[in-house]
């Protein structure tokens, strides 16, 4: 597993605990505990954590970086991942996208498609929509699911975002999350965010995770949908390595990974 890997995932670690032993990130990571110390040591000089006896403390709670940050880490692999949802799809289908780098990925494949119903609470994607509708006028119907606009000027949240979800009814589920557990299922970091997701989860045939392999173990702190209600993973091969997928891979419906 590469270092940035498993910084993330031990960063994702304190988003949901104050405090973190070596040996809970050796287990959870699938590493030695030499290797958890040292990037202990590494995220303590980026000022995530603070070492103590034993493990790490957070500094402070951990957040998730910005979307534009977000989009250039590891983009081959959601890019490859986006590919692969798009092909699920066929003309006259309805399918709901959240707000996330791989969801906006996602818009630019549909982008080359037609005949699509696409509900969306993403500034982002229905901006990338629109702009290949100019190409192709009524490629695709969307529609904007509107509400309050989240920090950053990414989303759609709250109350009223939520009640225009169930006006609706889709086929398809499109979602990407901080992370994906075996345990815990599908998270967000910001519970707002999770609701909105586990409203188009409930309004939707199926719900189709969309998760690089580095989101793969990590439980982040508002979970929206239980491994069972998940029907499909699509991740990238890197997974493959990972004791993640493998207890995934146990409990979920089906999995797809993507090259």
């Amino acid at each position: 597993m590469l270092q940035e890997t498993r910084l993330h995932r031990i960063s994702a670690l304190l988003a949901t605990l104050d405090r973190v032993t070596t040996g809970r990130i050796s287990e959870a990571l699938g590493i030695s505990r030499e290797t958890a110390r040292r990037d202990i040591i590494a995220l303590e000089a980026l000022g995530v954590l603070r070492r103590v006896h034993g493990g790490a403390v957070a500094v402070k709670p951990t957040s998730e970086p910005p979307l534009a940050v977000r989009s250039a880490v590891r983009a081959r692999e959601k890019r490859a991942i986006a590919r692969a949802a798009a092909r699920l799809m066929q003309p006259g289908q309805t399918v709901f996208l959240d707000a996330g780098s791989t969801t906006t990925m996602l818009a630019e494949e549909l982008s080359a498609m037609a005949g699509l119903t696409i509900f969306t609470n993403s500034l982002d994607a229905a901006r990338k929509l629109a702009a290949a509708s100019e190409q192709t006028p009524g490629a695709h119907q969307v529609i904007v699911i509107g509400g309050e606009l989240a920090p950053g000027g990414h989303a759609l949240i709250g109350a009223a975002a939520i009640a225009n979800i169930y006006r609706y009814r889709a086929d398809f589920a499109m979602l990407s999350p901080v992370g994906i557990d075996a345990n815990d299922g599908a998270s967000s970091y910001d519970h707002q965010e999770a609701e909105v997701a586990r409203a188009m989860t409930q309004r939707a045939a199926r719900l189709v995770i969309l998760a690089d392999h580095g989101k793969l173990g990590v439980t982040s702190r508002a979970v929206y949908a239980p491994p069972a209600d998940i029907a499909l993973l699509i991740t990238d091969k890197a997974a493959l390595q990972q004791p993640a997928y493998q207890a995934l891979s146990r409990v979920l419906n089906e999995a797809i990974i993507a090259e």
